[in-house]
């Protein structure tokens, strides 16, 4: 299994503990350090769609109207912190972290 996020990522740092907890082996993936390749983000968006780019953040807000009105994968390869996080890949992707996410990937 592997989490895509930040390190800084409260949710991510929640998320990745309740796995390790859990006995899940899991790897860490910092988009930042490791940024995503081309492939990896069209798997990513071809999943989720619009739902991958987190439109509320900070990030997202400081984008020009030009890349606000761009495609998710240009918006993510221009920015990779304005993905939803933390995207995770297991049996299947996951975007995000709520109890129903932690329930199945934890049980």
């Amino acid at each position: 299994m592997i989490l895509y996020g930040i390190s800084t990522c409260d949710t991510c740092k929640k998320a990745l503990k309740a796995l390790e907890r859990a006995g899940k082996p899991v790897t860490f993936r910092d988009i930042r350090a490791q940024p995503l390749d081309e492939a990896e983000i069209a798997a990513i968006v071809a999943e989720f769609g619009d739902k991958a780019v987190n439109r509320q953040s900070t990030t997202y807000r400081s984008f020009s109207d030009f890349l606000k009105a761009s495609e998710p994968e240009a918006q993510i390869k221009a920015q990779p912190t304005v993905m939803k996080r933390p995207v995770i890949q297991a049996d299947r992707w996951y975007l995000g972290w709520d109890a129903e996410t932690e329930a199945t990937l934890t049980a």
